[in-house]
């Protein structure tokens, strides 16, 4: 079966900077993809030739089979693309935006007045159709437009952060919308909100520096840290000192601080005594095993480092 996308041997330079690096990729029909990476890692250059703003400087990129530089024109009927930013016109109400977006891919009124009705009503914007977007909030202005990437009935739907600045109301209300449209079409995400992709995504590919890193479900990544033997310690008192006393463990891999609260990553199950033998017992509120969360699997593979 032809996969829903395919990318094969991808670069593509600016310059002397290479943002995507011989990337190779197929994803299935009716899948939900993850495609994560800290800022600058190439996913959104990743999106931008799949959905055929950019040209690859080599390989070839495929969309239902099409190629994205020779069959451009095919492939943009047959997607959506949610971008990072709002981009909604703003002169235009909520209802001709959507109206907008259907006369652009050629769809007949009778058929383009049912479909946006249903839309609306999905989104739950159907008491604001006549209002302009200026006058929603920043989760009714990406549920629009989420709704305007949905007007033509695309086959491949494609989310670059689409929660990003929203309050976790409006989060979860984008979840179960890109939830109920699984089984229609195949949705590639991208986001920085790792609990986004655990729970949403049947697969996730991590990033970095153009290249692909791992590549799975969200419990086989986190299996691949299943012996990294995370715990989280807590102090009475004392932080300080303490915090000195564990960084200057050799056996600690990692070790995050938030109050008198330590997380911390040992190297192996027999780091645990010495660790005690260490720090004692006199001051310990609580210690205890921790389960690997899928940010810890990216912090793993990618780093602690701030990326601009």
């Amino acid at each position: 079966m032809t996969p829903a996308l395919a990318l094969r041997a991808v670069t593509k330079q600016y310059g002397t900077l290479t943002a995507v690096d011989s990337f190779s990729l197929e994803v299935a029909r009716g899948t939900i993809f993850a495609l994560l990476g800290p800022n600058g890692a190439g996913k959104t250059t990743i999106i931008r030739i799949l959905t055929t703003l950019l040209r690859p400087t080599a390989g070839t990129a495929l969309v239902e089979g099409l190629d994205v530089q020779r069959e451009g024109k095919q492939v943009r009927q047959l997607i959506g693309v949610v971008p990072q930013e709002n981009n909604l016109d703003r002169y235009l109400t909520c209802r001709e935006n959507l109206v907008m977006q259907a006369r652009l891919h050629g769809m007949r009124p009778a058929e383009t007045a049912r479909r946006i009705d249903e839309l609306l009503d999905l989104v739950g914007l159907t008491g604001r159709q006549h209002d302009f977007p200026d006058t929603f909030s920043g989760g009714m202005q990406r549920r629009l437009v989420v709704a305007r990437a949905l007007v033509h009935h695309p086959k491949v739907l494609f989310l670059d952060e689409p929660t990003t600045g929203l309050d976790p109301q409006s989060r979860r209300a984008v979840w179960e919308y890109i939830e109920s449209l699984k089984d229609s079409m195949t949705i590639f995400l991208t986001t920085h909100y790792m609990d986004e992709a655990d729970s949403l995504c049947d697969r996730i590919v991590i990033m970095d520096h153009g290249r692909a890193l791992v590549d799975g479900t969200a419990a086989q990544l986190k299996e691949r840290m299943s012996r990294a033997h995370i715990y989280e310690l807590q102090f009475r008192g004392g932080a300080d000192r303490y915090e000195e006393l564990l960084r200057s463990l050799p056996f600690i891999r990692s070790l995050q601080r938030t109050g008198e609260t330590f997380r911390l990553c040992l190297s192996g199950e027999e780091s645990l005594k010495p660790l005690m033998d260490a720090i004692g017992t006199g001051d310990i509120r609580k210690i205890c095993l921790q389960e690997p969360s899928l940010e810890d699997v990216f912090i793993e593979l990618t780093g602690r480092e701030v990326r601009e």
